[in-house]
């Protein structure tokens, strides 16, 4: 369950940055003449084009939970702690088109915390580095763009000019009392289906068999990028409901990545194959060269994947599963 809140974000600083591969984003943007209508459209994005990400702060983002120091701290240093998570609510845009100084092309996303972070920000070097990497981590799983971690800070408060928008927040998100906060039991399954979580060894994050993949299922599209410290792999199921998690089963070992959605998506990422073999096998599935380049350039990261330290999101509004490994 999510609340419909509209959003009135006030400018705070901007970040620079880049794209680190070539990609394509979908656009949407009014239609001209029918204001109920809306018209999408793919851009390409070339490698290296500059990406301003302007952090602004809102009353209307729900503000993060109540947390000891220590899991404050271990949320900055992306340690892991015996009591739940500290998370940070935020709101990023879709894209759009700009230009920079200069005239050339470029992107900007705005991503919205609450206020209530503001003065944090302004005093705690390090908690505005986390909020930074948040942000870039969270426009990267939405937009599946690659983003380069050399930054720079342009001297204003915004990138563009930052309009209202309307924004679908999980309501256990919101604490308790407010008008948008749910009920306990439907917070609970809200934490399932979109917020981060632990996965157990060997990754069984619902507990369905992998046979249950069959040829008739189709291998969803999906990039990965490194975040921090960990390898963070985004995969495309636009046709997930919540009907479809309960026989959803998602497998992590040290160099396989395996995720069954019965009727609707298999995928199979064997990284102790050989070159030729993982190739064979990506290419098989009709995914295309891009898929067969994510999985090469995956296999030569130089690191197995996490499996005592992965996380999950199961982002079904979007369409998307995001896995920190």
């Amino acid at each position: 369950m999510s609340s419909s809140v509209t959003v009135a974000p006030v400018p705070g600083f901007v970040v620079k940055s880049s794209s680190l591969a070539p990609g394509t984003l979908a656009l949407s943007s009014q239609h001209p003449t029918d204001p109920a209508k809306t018209i999408v459209k793919s851009v390409h994005v070339p490698h290296a084009l500059k990406v301003f990400v302007n952090i602004a702060w809102a009353d209307q983002v729900p503000p993060p939970p109540e947390g000891s120091d220590d899991a404050v701290r271990a949320a900055i240093e992306g340690q892991d702690l015996d009591e739940p998570g500290w998370i940070v609510p935020v709101v990023v845009s879709e894209g759009r088109q700009d230009t920079d100084k200069a005239g050339k092309p470029a992107l900007v996303f705005d991503a919205v915390f609450h206020t209530s972070l503001k003065s944090r920000v302004l005093k705690d070097l390090a908690f505005k580095t986390f909020l930074i990497e948040l942000a870039l981590q969270r426009i990267e799983a939405q937009s599946s763009l690659s983003l380069s971690r050399a930054l720079g800070t342009p001297n204003i408060a915004s990138k563009g000019a930052l309009s209202p928008r309307t924004a679908a927040v999980p309501a256990d998100f919101f604490p308790p009392g407010h008008p948008h906060h749910a009920s306990s039991a439907v917070g609970r399954k809200l934490v399932e289906e979109v917020a981060p979580k632990p996965v157990p060894k060997k990754g069984i994050l619902r507990s369905k068999s992998a046979a249950e993949a069959s040829a008739h299922m189709e291998t969803p599209a999906w990039t990965w990028v490194m975040a921090g410290s960990a390898i963070a792999v985004t995969i495309h199921v636009p046709k997930l409901t919540r009907e479809h998690l309960p026989v959803a089963a998602l497998d992590l070992e040290p160099t396989r990545l395996l995720l069954s959605i019965p009727p609707l998506y298999s995928l199979d990422v064997d990284l102790d194959a050989t070159d030729a073999e993982l190739s064979r096998s990506v290419a098989a599935t009709g995914a295309g060269p891009h898929a067969v380049e994510q999985a090469l350039m995956l296999k030569r990261a130089g690191r197995e994947l996490d499996v005592d330290g992965a996380r999950a999101e199961w982002r079904v509004g979007e369409g998307r599963l995001v896995l920190y490994a």
